[in-house]
């Protein structure tokens, strides 16, 4: 619960990312993958950032397709459409209802945009929290 607390009020802020990391993201994915990460809001583009740049710490050796899903792990976010106040309210109550369904079930929905874009097996493995990485991924997003 204290990660989101702090990731709540981070999430207040709509700051976009600073250039260099947005440039540090753009280095480890793919055009098509860029394209996705683009689209997230601005919170969920400078988490990204963070919990990829923990994961690296953590997982030294990463691929370029592991760095991808750190960075792209809440890409399937983007389907439900959810504002902050709404996601903690989804947080709460589960998934009741489509937009919330759909905001729970983003790891496989974030999978499939990056099957559609083209990602490896590798990047959407680690997107849908399986595979060699996914525990760093795991304490890296747990901050």
């Amino acid at each position: 619960m204290a990660h989101l607390a702090r990731r709540f009020a981070l999430s207040m802020s709509r700051r976009e990312p600073a250039p260099d990391d947005v440039a540090w993201a753009h280095s480890h994915l793919l055009p098509t993958e860029a394209q996705l990460w683009d689209r997230l809001i601005a919170q969920d583009r400078r988490h990204s950032v963070a919990v990829a740049r923990r994961f690296l710490l953590l997982r030294p050796q990463a691929t370029r397709e592991e760095m991808a899903g750190a960075l792209l792990h809440d890409v399937g976010k983007l389907v439900s459409g959810l504002g902050t106040w709404a996601r903690v309210v989804a947080t709460v109550v589960g998934p009741r209802g489509e937009r919330f369904r759909r905001y729970h079930d983003h790891e496989r929905i974030g999978a499939e945009l990056l099957a559609d874009a083209g990602s490896a097996a590798a990047t959407r493995e680690l997107v849908r929290g399986v595979g060699a990485a996914a525990a760093a991924l795991g304490a890296a997003d747990d901050v």
